[in-house]
């Protein structure tokens, strides 16, 4: 009984503040639709992960029932036994309502599942609000369509580090956009993301930060203090996050020497989905992590799925060098740009460590949304622009037919011969 009351309540909440976010950002009534939509999809992702988790086994249902070996403690627990980085504070997060409330898994799920969708409705909004012109692909229109994607929504959906840092990006970014407001809210989500995956907060600070400098909405003397805010929190958070990953300072031969072992952990022969990362070159690295699993690699029905966003995801980044400007990046929304950049030292150092296409799946949700959504503008600002000149020329052969028709009729008719 008191699953179906979180439940319900959680979509009743979401289904009301959908409405008030709508008409607080001006959105026209059909995208307030969508956004239910996308609650009740995302919902019935949350069910399908759980199958697919109790069917084929994940680490999910281990922080939920408290079933993961390697935090295994002694003594007294109490809920702050568990307080920490990583794996121990999905823990943490679970505690209350799985051990003490014994709210079950599906309802885990559901529960972690608004938070992804939150993080979905965030960017969003932003996008409805901030891009200057949609595009199709197929006479389909990106947007709203990219927000109906599997891979967006099935790791989002469930228990887990991927939910709370997808869910966490998201939210800093949105704050972020409008930093004046909604600086709290910044300093808020980046907990949760670095308490999550302390390299995941660490990137995204830091790519913050020098989306900042580019920026060119932000006034001089503000883009200092904020810069110097996100230098600080980036030396504060280096310790700890060179501690979580086990290496002692950030060099490119302590990365490679980690992206090494992560390799030989996962190109195991019982890992399905595994490719030789180690015989790969650096160009066909960031070519697997980017655009694969394709048709051809695809080994269940996720992944066979995940082909056809890939297939688009390979198709828009052949159009950022036609609609590449300078000006398209300094008018690019703030939250674009601290995501593009911010997605870019991931890539790096996924790319090189990940030779499992089911786990680069997982990892690539938390920012790929943003490479797309960095084509995706690239195309609409130019088609835009384009826009623009074409009601430029009208304008300007209306004004000069005016002109001549005017002249036509003021113009003194000639003397009539007898």
């Amino acid at each position: 009984m008191l699953d179906i009351i979180f439940i319900l309540a959680g979509i009743l909440a979401l289904v009301n503040t959908n409405s008030s976010i709508a008409k607080r950002f001006g959105l026209p009534y059909k995208y307030e639709i969508h956004l239910h939509y996308l609650l009740f999809y995302h919902v019935f992702f949350s069910i399908f992960f759980t199958w697919y988790i109790l069917n084929f086994g994940g680490d999910s249902q281990g922080y939920w029932r408290f079933g993961m070996e390697q935090v295994m403690l002694k003594g007294d627990i109490s809920w702050f036994s568990y307080f920490g980085d990583g794996t121990t504070f999905i823990l943490w997060l679970c505690y209350i309502p799985s051990q003490l409330m014994g709210l079950s898994y599906i309802t885990g799920n559901i529960l972690f599942g608004f938070l992804g969708f939150i993080g979905i409705r965030y960017i969003f909004v932003m996008v409805a609000d901030l891009f200057p012109a949609n595009h199709s692909v197929l006479n389909i229109p990106l947007f709203p369509t990219v927000f109906y994607f599997l891979n967006l929504h099935f790791w989002s959906a469930g228990v887990g580090k991927d939910t709370i840092c997808f869910w966490g990006i998201a939210w800093f970014l949105f704050a972020l956009q409008k930093y004046k407001s909604r600086w709290w809210q910044a300093i808020i989500a980046l907990f949760f993301v670095y308490m999550a995956r302390p390299h995941i907060g660490f990137a995204l600070l830091a790519g913050s930060g020098i989306a900042i400098l580019l920026g060119s909405e932000i006034k001089p003397t503000i883009k200092v203090l904020l810069s110097s805010a996100v230098l600080a929190g980036v030396i504060y958070l280096s310790s700890g996050t060179l501690e979580a990953l086990r290496i002692e300072e950030f060099s490119f031969e302590s990365l490679e020497d980690l992206a090494g072992k992560k390799v030989g952990n996962l190109n195991t022969s019982n890992v399905g989905s595994g490719v030789d990362l180690a015989s790969y070159s650096w160009p066909m690295k960031l070519f697997t992590y980017m655009f694969r699993p394709l048709f051809f690699d695809a080994h269940n029905f996720v992944s066979f799925f995940s082909s056809f966003e890939n297939l688009l995801y390979l198709w828009l980044s052949f159009f950022i060098y036609r609609n590449w400007t300078p000006e398209a990046i300094r008018d690019m929304p703030l939250f674009i740009k601290a995501g593009m950049i911010t997605f870019i030292p991931v890539t790096l150092a996924f790319m090189n460590s990940l030779s499992n296409l089911g786990i680069v799946m997982r990892m690539k949700n938390m920012t790929m949304i943003y490479f797309l959504l960095f084509c995706f503008f690239l195309i609409a600002y130019n088609k835009h622009l384009r826009y623009l000149r074409v009601q430029e020329k009208i304008r300007y052969y209306q004004k000069r037919e005016e002109i001549i028709r005017k002249k036509a009729d003021t113009a003194t008719p000639p003397p009539v011969s007898p």
